[in-house]
């Protein structure tokens, strides 16, 4: 073993091409040719290398299995062993520079795993946070003007962006540990890095956009992530989607009448946005399957008849007197406007077949005064039943922002 770390570090230090060697009583003299090997005076050689790099790559080779390496080499390597001193015959353990060497070798390989990896988890992370300003949210391609044209320069929106990481095509294939914050692997704990930017693109830069990094509860952000990034969380059933396209209808319908019959009057209609009413019965239907059975509402002028209607299900007939003064109401009540009304309304939920109270709370011309409003309420309604946990009545705040002019 000796003989071979001096051979080693004769090769390492760039010595004369031509080695001598003595062992077992044998004495060779060689030339170090970097392809065709050694040749020797009185028995062949392996291939020796003008540096010690291949000469430790066989070695290493050799100790793990004498077959491992051509019988030269295995001859050459017997024959060094055998000519050491007493106790090293049996050695299987490589010297320590080539223990140094291969440690080394080892650190950097690992090194640059945990730098990839960390590339991964960083870009994971950056769809999280601003993967909203590259969603699509206009489906007719018509309104790019109104719309924000940042795109963030870590999002992959082209191969040559993964140098921000440290990464290149080659990279694409291989395969990845997720971390902890993340949910796009399902069941699965690693995937290739072309299906992580591919499943973060679905998740927060298709149709909805989703901005939440900002919360500093990270049970919540853990929530928003399970929701949006579980593979196939947003896939329905038939039955699921004809509820969701009847609600759907409802709404639109709704709005189309009243802008045809009363043009002029001021209602706060809810285009562009119809889709709140099946997404509030949907919030409502889960809130009844969980044990809920009072449900607080509060929200602006905008969308309020809409929600009055095919949420609270308050008659047709009563909202519509309020545009014609030659209607008679059944109940007058204060006198307001319409859309500053709320209503309180006990009825069966379909889904369910349990008893749901919605109270939408009237709202004055200050939009967020009604917030306090509705948290009282629900507080107070807790407290009166002995609802300490919440499991039976609970609050929608401020549904969305409308204008008021």
């Amino acid at each position: 073993m000796s003989q071979f770390r001096v051979l080693a570090g004769v090769l390492k230090g760039g010595g004369s091409p031509f080695l001598r060697w003595r062992a077992g009583g044998l004495t060779w003299r060689c030339w170090a040719h970097p392809k065709r090997g050694c040749s020797s005076r009185t028995d062949p050689l392996p291939a020796v290398v003008s540096n010690s790099s291949y000469v430790e790559e066989m070695y290493l080779a050799w100790l793990d299995d004498h077959k491992n390496v051509h019988e030269s080499w295995d001859s050459f390597f017997r024959n060094i062993q055998a000519s050491g001193p007493s106790g090293e015959a049996d050695e299987r353990r490589p010297s320590a520079l080539l223990q140094g060497r291969v440690l080394s070798h080892s650190l950097d390989v690992a090194e640059k795993v945990v730098e990839d990896h960390l590339a991964v988890h960083t870009l994971i992370r950056a769809y999280q946070i601003r993967g909203h300003h590259v969603a699509q949210l206009d489906p007719l391609g018509i309104l790019d003007a109104d719309l924000d044209s940042f795109v963030p320069s870590d999002l992959i929106t082209t191969i040559d962006k993964l140098g921000l990481y440290g990464l290149d095509e080659s990279d694409l294939d291989r395969s990845f540990q997720l971390p902890h914050t993340t949910f796009i692997g399902g069941q699965e704990t690693t995937l290739p890095l072309r299906e992580i930017i591919r499943r973060l693109e679905a998740s927060y830069c298709s149709h909805i956009g989703v901005e939440f990094m900002f919360i500093n509860n990270v049970n919540q952000c853990q929530w928003i992530r399970q929701k949006f990034e579980t593979p196939g969380i947003m896939q329905f059933t038939s039955a699921e989607k004809r509820t969701l396209l009847a609600r759907l209808i409802r709404s639109t319908r709704f709005e189309d009448f009243l802008a045809r019959k009363w043009s002029s009057e001021k209602r706060f209609g809810l285009e562009g946005c119809e889709v709140l009413i099946p997404a509030l019965k949907t919030i409502i239907d889960k809130s009844s399957a969980a044990g809920i059975d009072s449900v607080i509402m509060g929200m602006p002028h905008r969308g309020r008849l809409n929600v009055l209607a095919n949420v609270i299900r308050k008659d047709l007939d009563q909202i519509f007197c309020q545009f014609d003064p030659k209607l008679e109401a059944a109940d007058e009540g204060s006198g307001d406007v319409k859309y500053h009304l709320g209503m309180y309304h006990e009825r069966i939920n379909r889904e369910t077949d349990k008893n749901i109270t919605l109270s939408l709370v009237a709202n004055p011309s200050h939009l967020e005064a009604v917030d306090p409003v509705v948290q009282g309420k629900t507080k107070a309604e807790q407290f009166y039943r002995g609802d300490t946990q919440g499991k039976k009545v609970t609050l929608i705040g401020h549904i969305q922002q409308g204008c008021r002019h």
